[in-house]
């Protein structure tokens, strides 16, 4: 078993400690705290399927991120309000119920990043990051000026949604609910990683012609994986918009993007698990930091400098060496 796995393991067995300890001493706050940081991990885990093995640097995936969150806001306020979506042809109602909403979650998100990627990953470089910020730009000022859905100011819900079995306005069972989440995703980015589709996306990254060369097509292999990421991307603003009962055009902002990015370069680009390490410690740094100065984000770049500079593995690179497992 590799050091890395060993890291691994004792990062999953930290997750649930965590919050089960929070929970012992009445602090829900913390538990609070600990779930915003899971969520987090989920929307970077996404980035890093693109960015990590297809090499795909998006500084867009705030877009999949608030598709995913307006999805929620959307049907949640519909349900509220007691309003239809639609009514011809067909009747369309909103919902409470956190199923129906992941999935339309998750396809609406899936369906964007498909028609995004099909037009993005016709460029390459300093190109593609540029349009995919577009197409995120683009999104950020449409929901701004979408006035039916809070517009600028955003949009609230007053009751979280429900999960069958699941109590979730309690801060540990939901706690749980998206900690499961994350498990299932990084299982499954690990089979993909481990699978055929996985080596060759991750061989068009290296070397693409010699990918095209036996007749596999880089750009499709490509635009799988970048709607992959989407649709988990997605996930992860529907379940973070559940959290905090609201859902604003903040979440398609380049700096939501950012900070997405940076979750995986201080954990580790590649690593399978780099976005959760980077997310704890973003939060982390958020709470202990931020109640000393509002300028807390400087404390972070000079972290950020360091690790480009000095730990190119991010933080799990330096901790456990240079070689990337998917276990």
């Amino acid at each position: 078993m590799s050091r890395e796995t060993l890291f691994n393991m004792a990062m999953m067995a930290g997750l649930i400690a965590f919050p089960l300890w929070a929970w012992m001493v009445d602090e829900p706050f913390l538990i609070t705290l600990a779930t915003k940081a899971v969520i987090l991990a989920l929307a970077g885990v996404g980035l890093n399927l693109a960015l990590g093995l297809g090499g795909l640097v998006s500084l867009g995936h705030a877009a999949f991120f608030g598709i995913g969150g307006y999805a929620m806001g959307i049907l949640a306020s519909h349900a509220q309000t007691y309003t239809p979506l639609m009514e011809s042809p067909i009747l369309i109602e909103g919902t409470k119920s956190m199923l129906v909403i992941w999935l339309t979650a998750v396809v609406a998100s899936g369906l964007a990043a498909l028609a995004i990627g099909a037009l993005s990953l016709r460029t390459s470089g300093v190109y593609f990051i540029m349009i995919t910020l577009a197409f995120g730009q683009m999104l950020f000022f449409f929901a701004i000026s979408w006035p039916a859905y809070g517009g600028e100011d955003g949009l609230s819900i007053y009751v979280r949604n429900g999960f069958p079995g699941v109590n979730t306005l309690d801060p540990i069972q939901f706690y749980g609910l998206c900690f499961a989440i994350l498990a299932l995703v990084l299982l499954l980015c690990a089979r993909l990683a481990r699978a055929p589709f996985g080596l060759a996306l991750n061989a068009a990254r290296q070397v693409p012609e010699r990918v095209e060369t036996i007749g596999i097509s880089p750009y499709k292999l490509r635009l799988v994986a970048f709607t992959l990421s989407g649709m988990i991307t997605g996930l992860a603003g529907a379940l973070f918009a559940d959290l905090n009962r609201f859902v604003s055009p903040t979440m398609f902002s380049w700096q939501t993007s950012g900070e997405i990015m940076v979750f995986i370069i201080i954990g580790g680009v590649a690593r399978l698990f780099g976005p959760v390490v980077g997310a704890v410690i973003f939060i982390a740094l958020e709470h202990l930091l931020g109640g000393l100065s509002d300028y807390w984000h400087i404390y972070l770049g000079v972290l950020l400098l360091g690790i480009v500079l000095f730990a190119r593995g991010g933080v799990i690179g330096s901790l456990v060496g240079k070689e990337v497992t998917h276990d």
